[in-house]
């Protein structure tokens, strides 16, 4: 499973959006804490609550709870998994309402909840991404749903939804992509690498690494400048992180020191770019068409069925402000006489 979450300073948006799609029989309700499903009753209630913490803006919480293809979920398994999340999410004393929504090829639970208790209190927000994703393997072990590895046991970090569509869109593959392929391979190419020979087999390729050096010489992380791309070791993975590339290669501290500053010089003095753009036109086959589209096809396989779901199908737009906004034009028009 997989959750989009969203914090914002009101209900309609999302409701009409849901309420939309119920309309159209492409979603239902699941459950709900309302006296009555109409956009106005639930607005109702929600203002008599809200007006217990009337200067707190961000009171609004959207969740959407995306489960893969093929994962075969009764409606009444799906209320329960909605109930677990509210409840292990500190959700107790909250209004909320759940849709279960039909209209794409995996299942997905879309759950909006009031952030202001009945009592007044607001639930923390403090790591939430963090607990949100505990919460999903907690639940999927529960349940005996496909489990998803988490974001800090994931070696190689996955596609994200724009890149999907950039690559389909170009047949090319992002840059993080072609990044990794590039790293993987040099680690590939010979065992236990020394330093400098990974340095310079990056640098042929038009990769340059940046390290955090203390001033004792020991190192305590890595960056790489690709194309336009700067990123850390660990936004490409674990096995991009310093600590995992040390253990791979043939690294001695006071030995390396020199290549390592020599490697950091270059990035300060800004030659990168000027090299990897003199280079990109004549000599890296990676950058030619035909190259990126067979480069497309076989980068995009490494990345399994699991990991295009998790980037692809997450939800398109932000609910709250797309449809509010689109709602508040719609009120000025009729304002103006249009």
């Amino acid at each position: 499973m997989t959750a989009n979450m969203i914090k914002g300073k009101g209900f309609r948006g999302a409701l009409r959006y849901n309420l939309e799609k119920v309309a159209k029989g492409v979603a239902e309700v699941l459950d709900h804490s309302f006296v009555n499903v109409t956009e106005k009753a639930i607005l109702k209630e929600i203002q008599m609550v809200k007006v217990l913490r009337p200067n707190l803006r961000k009171f609004f919480y959207h969740t959407s709870i995306n489960f893969p293809p093929g994962e075969n979920l009764s409606n009444t398994l799906m209320l329960q998994i909605g109930q677990d999340y509210l409840r292990e999410s500190g959700f107790t004393q909250h209004q909320y309402i759940m849709f279960r929504h039909y209209d794409a090829n995996h299942p997905h639970l879309h759950i909006l909840v009031n952030r202001i208790g009945y009592d007044g209190k607001v639930l923390s927000d403090s790591n939430d991404f963090a607990n949100c994703e505990k919460i999903l393997r907690g639940l999927e072990k529960k349940y005996n749903l496909t489990e998803v590895m988490s974001s800090k046991q994931a070696l190689k970090r996955a596609v994200t939804k724009d890149e999907v569509e950039m690559m389909k869109r170009t047949q090319s593959p992002s840059d993080k992509v072609c990044l990794q392929k590039i790293i993987i391979d040099v680690l590939n190419s010979k065992p236990k690498t020394s330093c400098s020979g990974f340095i310079q087999s990056l640098q042929k390729k038009g990769v340059h690494v940046q390290f955090n050096v203390a001033s004792t010489g020991y190192v305590s992380g890595i960056s790489y400048s690709f194309r336009n791309l700067i990123v850390t070791g660990s936004t490409l993975g674990n096995d991009f992180k310093w600590t995992t590339l040390r253990n791979k290669l043939d690294y001695q501290q006071e030995r390396d020191r020199t290549i390592i500053q020599q490697s950091n010089t270059l990035m300060h003095d800004g030659q990168v770019n000027s090299r990897t753009s003199s280079k990109s036109k004549e000599s890296n086959s990676i950058t030619s068409q035909d190259s990126h589209r067979h480069d497309f096809r076989s980068l995009l396989a490494e990345h399994s069925p699991s990991d295009i779901f998790l980037a692809e199908h997450q939800p398109d737009i932000d609910p709250d402000n797309a449809l509010g906004l689109k709602y508040k034009k719609r009120k000025r028009r009729r304002r103006l006489g249009r």
